[in-house]
């Protein structure tokens, strides 16, 4: 998937006014992704995905995740993006069902072992992504 169609997704699934409100949405959750799991894991998400989310995702190589909740992952989305947790929460909910259609099904599988069972409402998503990314 491209960098462009993987913002326009962002964008259409989280019901976004602006492709930039989608590109800092998408930015703020994987520098979240980035701090939450193994830095490894991290990278080889990044290996899957357009360049541009590189820097984003990268430079923790080797080091351990921070076990953080989703609580405090939405806090922490919701800071950066600067937009209440409820909208960050809407906004996670669509990068990461777009990752889910942008990287192989074993890579996906790998990046949500990383996170715990609290975490569950982030990966349901219930739009039909899958029918407009094939489009």
């Amino acid at each position: 998937m491209k960098y462009d169609e993987f913002i326009k997704h962002v964008q259409t699934v989280a019901q976004m006014d602006s492709r930039e409100d989608a590109q800092r949405a998408t930015q703020a959750t994987l520098e979240t992704i980035r701090e939450r799991i193994v830095g490894n894991e991290a990278k080889d998400l990044a290996s899957q995905l357009p360049q541009q989310f590189s820097e984003y995702l990268r430079g923790r190589e080797g080091e351990d995740g921070q076990p953080f909740s989703m609580e405090e992952f939405l806090q922490r989305v919701s800071a950066k993006e600067q937009v209440e947790p409820t909208v960050a929460a809407n906004h996670v909910r669509a990068v990461f069902a777009v990752l889910q259609n942008a990287v192989t099904p074993g890579e996906f599988t790998d990046f949500k072992a990383n996170f715990s069972d609290d975490y569950i409402d982030l990966f349901a998503t219930g739009s039909n992504l899958g029918a407009s990314a094939a489009s």
